[in-house]
């Protein structure tokens, strides 16, 4: 059976998740949070002031998506084209700081777990909520074809 999850839009999911996360207070960005880089590869911070929570919400969906999965998985996932200047660029991963502090967040929030040293899973809270926001889009998607 698929779930809402997959067959809802992915970014309008996130930005529903990102809403409740920021609106309720579920998880807080730490006071680095708006000078660090999200990789190697990036040239700025990024300029979105609630980049945390919309990210928070995407590593959520990810765990959701292909959990068990640990810290250098989610790295790869939102690496990128690192340009080293006359060289040819290569792959970066992302930053594992920032991909560790969210996912330490969404446990402390009971909306992630560890699981058997393979990684971490949505929990049954985080399962909940992610499918709760699909549900949403998904009624807005139909309302807005007919």
């Amino acid at each position: 059976m698929v779930s809402p999850v997959q067959l809802a839009e992915p970014m309008k999911v996130i930005e529903k998740v990102a809403a409740y996360l920021k609106e309720n207070k579920v998880i807080e960005p730490p006071q680095w949070a708006m000078f660090v880089k999200t990789g190697v590869h990036k040239e700025r911070p990024p300029q979105d002031p609630d980049w945390w929570y919309i990210r928070a919400a995407a590593v959520l969906r990810k765990l959701y998506l292909n959990g068990p999965i640990g810290v250098s998985r989610l790295r790869k996932m939102y690496g990128g084209r690192h340009r080293r200047g006359h060289r040819p660029p290569k792959f970066a991963k992302g930053s594992g700081a920032v991909i560790r502090k969210i996912l330490q967040q969404l446990e402390e929030a009971g909306l992630a777990e560890k699981a058997d040293n393979k990684g971490r899973v949505a929990s049954k809270k985080g399962k909940e909520l992610l499918e709760e926001a699909a549900k949403i889009v998904l009624k807005a998607e139909a309302a807005q074809r007919s």
